[in-house]
């Protein structure tokens, strides 16, 4: 049967992170993507990125937000900007060591629910021209370090951690398929909170279910109550490389909840 990573203890309104995200238990250690592959993931998707650059802190934020990022097989990352934006000026005039400046990504949830800032990740190094991109506005950023502060928690990130780190297969997709849960399957949601042993027999929080994050490992769901809320993750029972793989994991995981949500009534 697939598990559940339930933290009841901290519901939504109580003691949180920063970014207001209630943590997995310390003693638990579910199978996870790593911190670099978190860290690959963010900045490889969709999430919204800012370039942090000493010197340029006046410079209007929507200039400084890449069009385009891609990591190369190295770990440095190229960033795209118009021709004539302050970053691509900054580093055609710097010295031939480059900029330091901080790439900054900023995570939110692609479903209304309350906390949507699911984690941030920065990668730090040093910023020159992309000499071997035709293509006029590249710029690279070579890593020299990096972190990650999301659901898992936060972390370090090495270098070459990052460098051979994948992002999360189902990252281009995870959106859609969010979207498509929270509006075509909210009956199975709310069935899965009879995974989750509050020690009573019963489901702690009853309102609703919002699905909040998916990955290859599992489905993160937050759900809601009269008293609180809390969220809860379903691991699969293998992890998932593709869409079809995922199909199959989730329709287990509904027949699981649905098994023991009758299991509960017939008690």
């Amino acid at each position: 049967m697939p598990s559940a990573d339930h933290t009841a203890t901290a519901s939504v309104g109580e003691e949180r992170e920063e970014h207001g995200q209630p943590r997995p238990e310390e003693e638990y250690a579910p199978s996870r993507p790593t911190a670099a592959e978190r860290a690959r993931t963010l900045v490889e998707g969709n999430a919204s990125a800012v370039l942090v650059i000493p010197g340029l802190d006046l410079a209007e934020q929507h200039l400084m937000m890449p069009t385009a990022r891609v990591v190369e097989a190295a770990g440095d990352v190229l960033l795209r900007f118009p021709p004539d934006s302050p970053a691509v000026r900054a580093a055609t005039h710097a010295a031939d060591g480059g900029l330091t400046a901080v790439l900054e990504i900023t995570d939110v949830a692609p479903v209304a629910v309350p906390h949507r800032i699911r984690g941030r990740a920065w990668v730090a190094g040093w910023l020159t021209r992309a000499r071997d991109r035709e293509q006029p506005g590249w710029l690279r950023l070579e890593t020299g370090e990096g972190s990650v502060d999301d659901l898992w928690g936060a972390e370090h990130v090495e270098p070459d951690d990052f460098a051979a780190a994948r992002p999360d297969p189902l990252a281009a997709h995870e959106a859609e398929l969010l979207q498509h849960l929270a509006a075509a399957h909210d009956d199975q949601l709310a069935w899965l909170c009879a995974l989750v042993d509050d020690g009573t027999g019963h489901c702690p929080a009853a309102d609703g279910a919002v699905p909040l994050a998916l990955d290859r490992y599992g489905l993160r769901v937050r759900f809601t109550g009269g008293g609180g809320g809390f969220d809860a993750r379903f691991e699969f029972p293998a992890p998932v490389e593709g869409v079809d793989e995922l199909r199959r994991s989730m329709h287990a995981l509904f027949d699981a909840a649905r098994e023991a949500r009758q299991d509960r009534r017939d008690a």
